[in-house]
């Protein structure tokens, strides 16, 4: 069985489907799931991170804006000394595009996302979840 996973939509992101797929997917794999839902303000998620210490943060977006809410997410999750180590993931579209960019890509992970998932890759993810539950065993 798995831990708390927190998930959570984008600061601009209204989309919830992607987010109750996200919530059912986690909880078929063992994990009890905390959902936030759609439109979370930054200093929402870090005040529920604080108050709910989960084992791993998933953020998802589909209107485009993944990129730049997940840069701004991300950086107000990493400024608080007592997350600077709490896994955090982003995926699902993160461009306006619709083109896989590498560099959107290392710069998240640079900023401090422990694995970015363009267009919802659920098969890394998958893989990511499972290298995560044995890394915590």
């Amino acid at each position: 069985m798995g831990g708390t996973v927190l998930i959570s939509g984008t600061s601009s992101d209204a989309h919830t489907w992607n987010l109750i797929y996200v919530h059912l997917f986690l909880e078929e794999r063992g994990y009890t799931v905390s959902n936030l839902g759609s439109c979370v303000p930054d200093d929402l998620l870090v005040h529920t991170c604080r108050e709910l210490r989960p084992e791993l943060v998933v953020l998802s977006s589909v209107n485009g804006h993944g990129f730049t809410d997940g840069l701004q997410a991300i950086r107000a999750i990493r400024q608080q000394s007592d997350m600077r180590h709490l896994p955090v993931v982003i995926g699902g579209k993160l461009g306006t595009d619709g083109l896989r960019n590498a560099g959107c890509t290392r710069r998240l992970l640079d900023a401090g996302f422990d694995a970015v998932f363009d267009n919802g890759d659920l098969g890394a993810f998958e893989h990511f979840l499972n290298r995560h539950r044995a890394a915590a065993a």
